[in-house]
């Protein structure tokens, strides 16, 4: 299920704004499930700059280890440090106990560049498409040896 008041990235980090200036982030639940069991999340601290477009941590799953990208610019003003101990909160609930940094918005207009949830949803369609396009040219190679 994709959330209706939350913003998206093409990398599948997504954004909750809030009233006082700041967003929640953390990553969708296309992303979690293509990662499979997640076991590691490394995040900044509290603080610290974050840009938009720049990598401002990793998660590392069974399957794979990623970069997590940032969708705005501003200073990191809470990180959901329970991730440490149960990393697992990414995969069972992406958008509330899975959260991963709060952020204090620099430029609000840095989010008109992010997808609602209707452009996401098509988003992960295509990209679904395109995967099983992938997988069907693998098996034709496969077929070929």
């Amino acid at each position: 299920m994709i959330p209706d008041n939350h913003l998206f990235t093409e990398e599948h980090e997504w954004l909750s704004l809030h009233d006082d200036g700041t967003a929640t982030i953390g990553v969708s639940d296309f992303a979690q499930e293509q990662l499979g069991e997640v076991v590691f999340v490394e995040l900044p601290e509290v603080g610290e700059k974050v840009v938009a477009g720049d990598e401002f941590g990793s998660i590392e799953s069974v399957k794979a280890s990623t970069e997590l990208y940032c969708p705005i610019s501003g200073e990191v003003v809470e990180v959901n440090s329970t991730l440490a101990e149960n990393p697992e909160f990414v995969n069972e609930s992406p958008y509330d106990d899975g959260w991963m940094i709060k952020v204090k918005l620099e430029d609000l207009s840095e989010t008109h560049g992010l997808m609602d949830s209707e452009a996401y949803a098509f988003h992960i369609k295509r990209s679904d498409n395109e995967m099983d396009e992938l997988d069907d040219l693998d098996d034709e190679e496969s077929e070929e040896d």
